[in-house]
């Protein structure tokens, strides 16, 4: 059975089709090119090197690069990076192909680009028809149901781009020549690399790569020669492009060889038509079978888990963020006062005789033996980081270093998870595929356990197990963190206090807020603070009246809240959580020995240090390093009283100096990380300059004889141009006054409002100043080509009808194909090409309504005029302003953060770093005091796959993940990266039960 199983697996395994991996077309068409063009341009290239086109050549290419950089080494896909590939191929080939110094090479772009995009548009209506054709038979039933499978119109897109592009490159060195051949064909084929044998052209490297040139010559003339004459298929002449003459001595009137260009064109399409019928017809598995072994070793490779990314909290085209910002003004402006969910769930639990406590209140872990138990916090952001803590908690044992000597650690009987379980916003989707999908994968929920099923008496315990103090596996309680709350808990509710297993760990919990008694007289608070950030009256009654009637003198407590209140008050300058302090300094009375919270993502722990007498609370320690990007440890560095005692740092992590180092990521990384921010960055730079595009007047810059002359005339254009948009702009001002209070608004509340308005003045004048130059830096580019007769030479056609002046001698028609297509067309074949060509030519469209502005007005343009206008000026001013802008402003962040150690959120959730996650694991020892350990990896692994361990464990009927030796489904593809290998311990220490021992061991 399960060689069948295998079987049916391999033949059909939805294998990607190679028709749709155009990547290795696009490397094959690129090194073609490059083999072209070094053959007989490269020695051009060098004798009429022009310093002052190539150097703009070279501004063009760099902002290219910059633009382009964040998706270099990406997988071509349908997404934004693959966009931005296309995107930036149309425009930049229709910039330099009006710059000069290609032409000196010989190298005329108009036949290339013309040819290009008629090729092009043809292929695209000739496969569209085709899929449309062979859809048709797939729905009456005349091929396999494998066909079903519609492709992606962008894959046909890429593959019409390939095709028309390697057209194009055998044209530009090979021309459309209807060779007359003179030669029999065994002396052609002899001929082929006879240009090899000579014996004088292997002296010199110079003379090697002269050769390069002849062999380019063969491969024309043999290797891709014409296919024959149309008389040779006579009923299809009348279908065919014929090509040029060329031959020595006298030549007929007109030449019957098929054209060079339209062969290959047609010998691509048929290739794709064929491999494209084969493989839907007959299944491309079933033709490819695959042994067994290679069978498990393309499963090892291709199995992996599809973990979501981290969070690109500055995409400007996230749905989520939309949605977590709207959520978060509904949960503030109308719920917060109003309706609170703790309020409901405390009104649910009261009965005639007061309030029960069962659903808050758990002891069944009180006589537990050698217990321990785990903390993690801020989980459910990048699926790597968070599978690499999950699988960390969920493996038997743990071996670290602990005082120079190796130690197992065993797994926890309990997990506390201290808030935000899934970015940006809670919802179906974040929990399953950010929080529970993990989990899922370190540790696996019983088998006849179902996602989909709620839990509607809890506990629901395993099958054979009567009572939960019998349950012997791992639980896990949870409290909400502030992203738990912006949908006013209810996706909260339904995923954990209505579901009973996160992956392999039981979930017992009813309520938003809990009270466990754990063994040798330890207690642990799950406090819900929900946004207001403080508990609400009816949780402090409870947590108050069970301090009184169940909390012994000498028991000790651990209080578990979202926020880190002792820092985040003492960063902020604000009082919050009053009852919370009241809980620990009135009731409690000493007897918290230990606060924890996450909501910022790092390690830190300070412990009292000088108090007036006994310590409310003994120890501090955040670790919010769960999952979630990384924050900023250095600008916490100084906080040292709380609760009126001096605390001191005793661990960071990481530390001061290393968190102040991540930081100078936001300088060198902020687009890499944030490409989404693109969409925000290129509109508002093109606001802020809208108003001054064009430049007429620019002739004075060019003028000057020296450097330093054109440097004084560009910088007084830049000043002219910013007093223009304060004194006269509309567009452009209002653009710079909404950036200005954005700014302002931006800057932390830390600061006083003084300096809140220098730092975002500071700030747009920055924006305000690059992108200024950067529109005169396009203006100017544009004047010098129109100066030259580079642009605006003819109209907005310019391209069209330099190729229909040339179309009829390079490509002879003497059938009259053309004519009959455009007649059945309607004229559409013509009018589509020619509006095409113009829509490519974007920097003639720009340059020729730019001259009639100049010369004209504004006025003379119509509406739609200068909508063209304006797209045209967007389009390249987006690809120069998006790599600044994010340079820009993430060297303000940079800044910020290191200097005046604000926007410590904003400064590294742009970095969107996945390592440096850590959880922390407690004992509670014979003496009753606990022992602490904090397990830390810096490098998260980006590459899973199949732990073969996990696979090749014997899974035995109704065995529970937790009892197995291998718990976790997925490994680093380097082992020796894999969590488990490089956990290491980042902090150690000892809580003392007791009032006396006030202090570490």
């Amino acid at each position: 059975m399960e060689r069948v199983r295998s079987l049916r697996t391999i033949l059909t395994h939805t294998y990607p089709y190679p028709h749709e991996h155009s990547r290795h077309a696009i490397i094959a068409v690129f090194f073609g090119c490059l083999f072209f063009i070094s053959s007989d341009n490269m020695h051009t290239l060098i004798e009429k090197f022009s310093v002052k086109w190539w150097s703009m050549y070279a501004c063009l290419l760099g902002f290219f690069y910059f633009f382009s950089s964040p998706f270099i080494g990406k997988t071509i896909r349908p997404n934004y990076s693959n966009f931005s590939r296309w995107y930036i191929a149309w425009i930049l080939v229709a910039a330099l192909y009006h710059l000069p110094n290609f032409q000196s090479m010989g190298l005329d772009l108009r036949m290339n680009l013309s040819l290009f995009l008629t090729i092009y548009i043809s292929s695209i209506v000739f496969l569209v028809v085709f899929h449309i054709i062979f859809l048709g038979l797939w729905y009456v039933g005349l091929v396999s149901r494998v066909a079903g499978r519609r492709p992606e119109i962008l894959t046909i897109l890429q593959n019409c781009a390939v095709l028309s592009m390697a057209c194009c490159i055998f044209y530009s060195h090979c021309g459309n020549r209807a060779i007359l051949r003179q030669k029999p064909l065994g002396r052609q084929h002899s001929s082929w690399f006879s240009f090899w044998k000579r014996e004088h052209r292997h002296n010199t490297w110079l003379a090697k790569f002269i050769r390069m040139n002849e062999l380019k010559d063969q491969v024309c003339s043999s290797w891709f020669a014409p296919v024959g004459s149309a008389s040779d298929y006579p009923l299809l002449s009348k279908w065919f492009i014929y090509g040029e003459i060329a031959c020595n001595g006298s030549c007929p009137d007109s030449s019957n060889e098929i054209s060079p260009i339209y062969s290959l064109w047609a010998t691509f399409i048929g290739l794709y038509i064929a491999n494209y019928v084969v493989e839907r017809s007959t299944g491309w598995a079933l033709t490819h079978p695959l042994s067994v072994d290679k069978y498990e070793k393309l499963k090892q490779e291709q199995m992996k888990p599809n973990f979501l990314d981290m969070v690109p909290w500055y995409s400007g085209t996230s749905a989520d963020l939309f949605k977590t910002v709207f959520d978060l003004l509904v949960s503030v402006t109308v719920f917060v006062g109003r309706f609170d969910m703790r309020m409901l769930q405390a009104a649910m639990t009261k009965s005639s005789d007061g309030t029960k406590r069962e659903e808050f209140l758990y002891d069944h872990l009180a006589n537990k033996d050698k217990f321990w138990f785990d903390f993690m916090a801020d989980t459910g952001d990048g699926g790597n980081s968070s599978y690499a803590v999950a699988k960390l908690l969920a493996q038997p044992t743990i071996e670290v270093l602990v005082d120079g000597k190796p130690r197992a650690l065993p797994r926890g009987n309990l997990l506390l998870i201290g808030g935000d379980l899934a970015y940006p916003n809670p919802s179906s989707f974040t929990y399953e595929k950010r929080l529970f999908c993990p989990f899922e994968y370190a540790l696996q929920p019983p088998p006849w356990y179902k996602n989909d099923t709620i839990a509607v008496d809890k506990p629901e315990l395993p099958e054979g197990v009567s009572d939960l103090k019998d349950y012997d596996g791992p639980q896990c309680f949870l409290i909400p963190g502030n992203h738990d709350w912006f949908d006013g808990l209810n996706t909260f509710m339904r995923y954990i206090c209505h579901k009973s297993w996160l992956g392999g760990w039981f979930m017992p919990q009813k309520k938003s807020y809990f009270a466990l008694q754990l063994p040798e007289g330890w207690w642990v608070f799950g406090l819900d603070l929900a946004l207001h950030g403080d508990i609400d009256v009816d949780q402090f009654k409870f947590f108050s009246e069970l301090v009184k009637e169940k909390v012994k003198e000498d028991d000790a407590v651990i209080v578990i809240t979202h926020e880190p209140s002792w820092l985040l008050d003492w960063y902020w300058s604000s009082d919050t959580g009053k009852n919370v302090k009241h809980l620990i300094c009135d009731v409690l009375k000493y007897r918290c020995k230990l606060r924890m919270a996450g909501d910022l993502h790092h390690y830190m722990r300070h412990s009292c240090s000088q108090s007036d007498g006994p310590a409310h609370v003994q120890h501090l320690l955040v670790n919010g390093c769960g999952g979630a990007f990384l924050h900023p440890t250095h600008v916490f560095s100084k906080f040292s009283k709380f609760y009126g005692a001096s605390y001191g740092s005793k661990a960071a992590y990481p530390s001061f100096d290393d968190s102040s180092k991540i930081a100078l990521g936001n300088i060198l990384k902020f687009r890499k990380k944030n490409w989404q921010f693109d969409f925000i960055g290129g509109i508002i730079y093109f606001i802020l300059v809208f108003s001054l595009f064009p430049q007429c007047k620019l002739s004075h810059i060019l003028r000057g004889d020296s450097f330093s002359g054109h440097l004084e005339s560009f910088l007084g254009t830049v000043w002219s141009a910013f007093v223009y948009v304060m004194e006269q702009s509309y567009v452009s001002f209002t653009g710079v006054l909404v950036l200005l209070i954005s700014a302002i608004v931006f800057v932390p509340s830390k600061i006083s409002r003084k300096k809140r308005v220098m730092i975002g003045v500071l700030h747009v004048a920055a924006h305000l100043m690059a992108a200024l130059i950067l529109m005169l830096l396009l203006e100017l580019g544009i004047e010098i080509c129109i100066q030259h007769n580079l642009l605006a030479n003819s109209g907005y056609h310019t391209l069209y009808q330099w190729y229909k002046s040339v179309e009829s001698e390079h490509f002879p028609d003497p059938t009259g194909l053309r004519a009959r297509i455009e007649q059945w067309t309607f004229g559409f074949y013509p009018a589509c090409i020619k509006y095409l060509m113009s829509a490519f030519d974007v920097p003639e469209v720009m340059a020729v309504t730019r001259t009639n502005i100049c010369k004209d007005g504004m006025e003379s343009l119509s509406r739609s005029g200068a909508v063209i206008y304006y797209a045209s000026v967007f389009l390249y001013f987006w690809v120069f302003s998006t790599p600044v802008v994010s340079l820009v402003f993430g060297s303000y962040l940079y800044i910020c953060i290191n200097w005046l150690h604000i926007h410590f959120d904003e400064a590294f959730s742009s970095l969107r770093i996945a390592n440096y996650k850590s959880f922390t694991r407690f004992s509670i020892k014979e003496n009753r005091d606990i022992e602490v350990f904090t397990l830390a990896v810096d490098k998260v692994p980006k590459d899973w796959k199949l732990d073969k361990d996990w696979d090749s464990e014997p899974k035995q009927s109704g065995m529970m993940s937790h009892q197995r030796e291998f718990p976790s489904k997925w490994c680093a593809t380097t082992m020796q990266q894999d969590p488990v290998k490089t956990v290491k311990l980042v902090d150690h220490f000892v809580i003392h039960r007791s009032q006396k021992q006030n202090g570490e061991s």
